[in-house]
């Protein structure tokens, strides 16, 4: 179970790490040019950027605290951040009518839970 929590925490920590890095780098008018992020059109900058920061952080919460073993207990506890960042995501995409994210949402979301529990209880 601890290699399943790890390869996990792993996927998860470089997906949100890539993401939250986009969003702090890339100008958000860039973002939604591309197409990619009309959900970002109705936020400020200062949003998407906070949007990045925790998603980054996050990434970190997911690895450093478990392998280092200083504060444990913060890996599960940004898991469960993380559920919520795609919790608000997904009701983002809905009122936006953006169905074809929620799938992904919703994988990241179980991904996120299964660290959450698995670390709580182990």
């Amino acid at each position: 179970m601890n290699i399943a929590l790890w390869v996990v925490q792993g996927l998860l920590a470089a997906v949100y790490l890539a993401a939250g890095l986009m969003k702090l780098v890339r100008p958000r008018e860039q973002m939604v040019a591309s197409g990619s992020f009309d959900w970002a059109k109705d936020m400020s900058d200062a949003a998407v950027k906070g949007i990045g920061a925790v998603e980054v952080l996050g990434a970190l919460g997911l690895v450093l605290p478990w392998l280092t073993g200083i504060a444990p207990v913060l890996t599960p506890i940004a898991a469960v951040g993380l559920v919520v960042v795609q919790v608000l995501a997904a009701r983002v995409h809905l009122k936006l009518g953006e169905t074809k994210s929620l799938p992904v949402n919703v994988v990241l979301l179980l991904l996120a839970a299964f660290v959450a529990i698995g670390r709580f209880t182990g």
